[in-house]
């Protein structure tokens, strides 16, 4: 629960009354430039994707490696499935639709709660850091990530501070599930040469 911590942490800032589940939540400045421009945002959020995507179809379950590709892929579908499910549940208004952090249940164009896109980095390091973090320290960084996702998306009034919390915490927590699996379910649901990889080909 670190990397929620760390999300919950930076989002925050310093302590301040509000609203909202956790009692955190209130609008900041916006601020749409610089590294908080919503196109870096979907950059990292896309590449994000991509990069699991493509490294598990790369890879395949045939090394640890690949492995933990497959495992990330779990985690972001189990994440989004999640996520997705709670904002048509929750129907929550973003701070650039409301200033009150406490409206929801507002119809099907509220998508505040919680942050998918917080949600999905999350799940796509955790499973990395579990695995080599202890063997290789700078792994850790990968936790910078969702963190800098957490703020950006505050920043930009995409998401209050417990819509980025409470993704940060599902994603981690979807991440260390697959971890600890004995091994991916998304790579069970596909053909066998999915588990080879396509990089075999080129052998």
């Amino acid at each position: 629960m670190k990397l929620a911590f760390l999300a919950l942490t930076v989002a925050s800032g310093a302590a301040h009354a509000g609203g909202g589940p956790l009692g955190i939540d209130h609008t900041v400045h916006y601020d749409n430039s610089g590294i908080w421009k919503r196109s870096n945002q979907n950059i990292l959020f896309y590449g994000t994707v991509l990069t699991i995507g493509g490294g598990a179809l790369w890879l395949g379950d045939q090394n640890r490696l690949g492995d933990t590709f497959w495992r990330s892929t779990d985690a972001m579908v189990m994440t989004a499935i999640t996520t997705q499910s709670m904002k048509w549940i929750f129907q929550r208004e973003r701070p650039s639709q409301t200033n009150d952090p406490d409206k929801c249940f507002q119809g099907w164009g509220a998508h505040s709660f919680p942050s998918n896109e917080v949600a999905a980095v999350s799940a796509a390091v955790t499973p990395f850091i579990a695995t080599y973090g202890a063997e290789h320290p700078s792994v850790y960084l990968l936790a910078l990530l969702p963190a800098y996702d957490a703020v950006a998306r505050v920043k930009t009034h995409g998401h209050w501070q417990s819509d980025v919390l409470v993704g940060a915490a599902i994603g981690t927590g979807m991440g260390l599930w697959a971890t600890h699996r004995k091994s991916p379910w998304t790579i069970s649901l596909l053909p066998d040469g999915f588990r080879l990889g396509y990089a075999r080909h080129f052998d």
